[in-house]
């Protein structure tokens, strides 16, 4: 099949795991023998980022990618963010959506590259919309009002202020139901999120497919060799307020037989670095590449994952998972059901609750390594590439069959290599 993937960010031009997850999503079809082409814009990124643009690589492991700019830097994103649909190469988006070259139209992240305007483009395609955030309930995205709390009832346009951005008035019209009701197939990543779009009046029906990873034998490690010489707990991902380590680093003050450390970059890094100062066993590591961090994530005692926010999914919990290593959770948002769900790891509410949970592990390693070999097998079970893939595939077949689009149904029989444009 045919895919266009349509997203805001696409590495190397993007923040978090939401880009990384597209790419991987986009390698494992191209893998399969489908022809991909991902679909961003570098004007959304430049405007969000300090500093020079990164260089993206000739290859994309046979992936087309087609990265958008209008000329007019910021001024291009902040018309998609105020009218909802994209103006500045308006023509060329349009016109790469509706060409009938695509099989299959997957948006992932349109807040500044389109918007909901755009969902309506494509004609002949089946089209996929995959929540990695709340966008489609939030105009901040995450569910964090005014930068202080858990949202749970809507102050949407004085929440936008307090993050410093003009409110989006579309918000208050049908564009983006109208827009979602040209939807085949509407994604979320966890029963949490999608009863969240649900309370926040999100009336389209979504289905529930994770996120994945390729096996832990098909990535080799890079060394395989204890990246720390001392027992650890890890922590990674981006350094903002939501991810919740600010009550979690003074808990090691406690601790000095055990280090946190801690992968990733961020707007709240140098809070955090505040934080920690004089605390000897807590170490910052900057950010590291996914694959680099696969040697810390085998090693460690368990992998902390203390957000405050309602995230859609956390997909360090998969990272840690994949590499055998149990989690200490948070009790927020969709991090109860994955607990639940694969029996890996272990829940906090307070500091002195996440205190108690350390130590025990560090007494116990026999409860450690139990945790471990559940992670492992839910991991197998539930978030390896090749059980997601095919559920993927499934759905999109199912709306091709219920669209009469026989041509779809065929599975490929050989694989391909698509270009790099």
């Amino acid at each position: 099949m045919r895919f266009c993937m349509v997203t805001t960010f696409y590495p190397p031009f993007s923040f978090g795991g939401d880009a990384i997850g597209v790419q991987r999503l986009s390698r494992a079809l191209a893998r399969r023998g489908h022809q991909i082409t991902v679909v961003h814009d570098v004007d959304a990124y430049a405007a969000l980022h300090e500093g020079p643009l990164p260089d993206p690589p000739e290859d994309d492991d046979g992936v087309r990618v087609i990265r958008l700019r209008s000329g007019l830097g910021t001024l291009g994103p902040l018309l998609v963010h105020q009218l909802g649909t994209r103006v500045l190469g308006r023509r060329r988006l349009r016109r790469l959506l509706s060409s009938g070259q695509f099989d299959v139209v997957n948006f992932h992240n349109p807040s500044l590259i389109g918007g909901p305007g755009i969902l309506t483009w494509p004609r002949d395609a089946i089209t996929v919309y995959t929540a990695h955030e709340h966008w489609l309930v939030c105009p901040t995205h995450v569910l964090w009002r005014s930068r202080r709390e858990r949202c749970d009832r809507r102050h949407c346009i004085r929440c936008t202020l307090a993050y410093r951005r003009p409110p989006q008035l579309w918000r208050y019209t049908d564009l983006l139901p109208r827009a979602l009701d040209r939807i085949d197939v509407v994604i979320a990543l966890s029963e949490f999120s999608r009863d969240k779009h649900r309370e926040f009046g999100l009336q389209r029906e979504m289905v529930v497919l994770p996120t994945f990873l390729p096996a832990r034998d098909a990535v080799p490690l890079l060394s395989g060799n204890r990246p720390h010489g001392r027992p650890y707990f890890l922590s990674a991902g981006r350094l903002e307020l939501i991810k919740g380590l600010d009550d979690v680093i003074p808990v090691f003050r406690d601790l000095p037989g055990v280090d946190l450390v801690i992968a990733g970059e961020g707007d709240h890094g140098e809070q955090l670095r505040r934080v920690a100062a004089g605390s000897e066993n807590v170490h910052f590591l900057g950010r590291l590449d996914p694959e680099a961090l696969r040697d810390w994530f085998c090693h460690a005692v368990a992998t902390l994952v203390p957000s405050v926010c309602y995230e859609a999914f956390a997909n360090v919990v998969v990272e840690s998972f994949r590499e055998g290593t149990p989690i200490v959770a948070r009790a927020v948002g969709p991090l109860p059901e994955t607990v639940t769900t694969s029996g890996a790891g272990l829940l906090f509410s307070s500091p002195e609750e996440l205190k108690s949970i350390l130590a025990r592990l560090l007494r116990n390693p026999a409860q450690r390594e139990q945790l471990a070999a559940k992670a492992r097998a839910a991991f197998q079970a539930r978030w390896a590439e090749d059980v997601v893939i095919p559920r993927y595939l499934d759905l999109i077949r199912g709306a091709a069959s219920r669209r009469g689009m026989v041509h779809l149904l065929a599975k490929p029989t050989s694989p391909t290599t698509g270009t790099v444009g």
